[in-house]
């Protein structure tokens, strides 16, 4: 992105005539100014646009807020890398599942907090750029449609600040987007006596949200099938969650109509429900002792149908 605005030099821009769409009070003030001033002030402003329909348009921005809700629903994890495999390489020479029994639990967790907090900050951040991203657009863009030409004049050098400061947020922005790695101040392993231990790497790695099948979720007169699945991510083997509970119970018996099911698919029948009542169900993945912070769990709220009619009233309506 910096090379976009280093490029909004005037010698670096080709000359061309005034766009189409300057109102009438931009015509006014073509006959004011100078051929030259004309020109640069013509150049700067199609400079301007361009940076705001490539670099920063609103499609773009969008998207990078579809990103950031995604993100803020994701499951985060610390994973234990040796040096030369966190930087690629795939021949290792010891593999994470062996690092783990050489790790100090106790110095593991203490390092699990430190991954908790610095995810929160990392999102709070980025939702902190993103609004940065908003507001400098939206200056910028009233800059553009203004008919004053004195912007591009005169303050032409604000302007240049400003269009830097705005990239620089979004390099910022970008660059945050992935997790990355975690800073060890003390040794992890305690007892290096017995064998030679690599350069350990602690890195944050990210998990798409588990979210529920909808159309293919429903409710029967007494049991449920619920489907789920991972978000823009293939489908892998993993340990799930499984939640349920009644809403609005009536009876103390009722409030027993709840539970937690571990699940080994995607797809699971919940048997022995309330007929014509309310339940939520959630899901997630199942706790692993990597996990440092999962924000966010899907739900769905079903009803169960009612019990068929019986009785002469149903035999003389049929």
């Amino acid at each position: 992105m910096s090379a976009h605005v280093a490029g909004l030099g005037l010698d670096k821009m080709k000359l061309g005539n005034p766009q189409s769409f300057l109102d009438q009070e931009e015509a006014d003030d073509q006959q004011l100014l100078e051929a030259e001033a004309w020109r640069t002030y013509t150049k700067r402003r199609d400079a301007l646009r361009e940076f705001l329909t490539s670099d920063l348009s609103p499609h773009l921005l969008k998207r990078h807020h579809a990103r950031m809700q995604l993100l803020r629903k994701c499951s985060y994890y610390i994973e234990v890398l040796p040096k030369h495999l966190a930087l690629g390489d795939q021949n290792p020479l010891v593999l994470p599942s062996a690092l783990f029994q050489l790790i100090d639990p106790w110095k593991f967790q203490r390092m699990k907090k430190v991954g908790t907090a610095q995810t929160k900050i990392q999102l709070l951040l980025l939702g902190d750029l993103l609004e940065q991203l908003d507001h400098g657009r939206a200056e910028l863009d009233a800059l553009l449609r203004s008919p004053d030409p004195w912007p591009f004049l005169a303050d032409w050098a604000l302007v240049e600040r400003r269009l830097a400061d705005v990239s620089a947020v979004m390099d910022s922005f970008l660059t945050m987007m992935v997790p990355g790695r975690l800073h060890v101040k003390h040794r992890l392993v305690s007892d290096v006596s017995a064998t030679k231990i690599p350069h350990i790497w602690l890195m944050l790695s990210t998990k798409m949200p588990v979210v529920f099948d909808r159309k293919a979720s429903a409710a029967h007169q007494d049991w449920a099938r619920l489907r789920w699945f991972v978000t823009i991510q293939p489908a892998t083997s993993e340990q799930y969650e499984l939640r349920f509970r009644l809403l609005d119970p009536r009876t103390q018996q009722e409030c027993a109509q709840c539970g937690v099911i571990p699940v080994a698919a995607c797809t699971f029948d919940v048997r022995n429900l309330l007929p014509n009542r309310s339940y939520k169900f959630t899901i997630k993945r199942a706790e692993t002792s990597t996990l440092v912070y999962e924000p966010w769990r899907d739900s769905l709220t079903l009803h169960t149908k009612p019990e068929p009619l019986e009785g002469p009233a149903l035999s003389h309506s049929v």
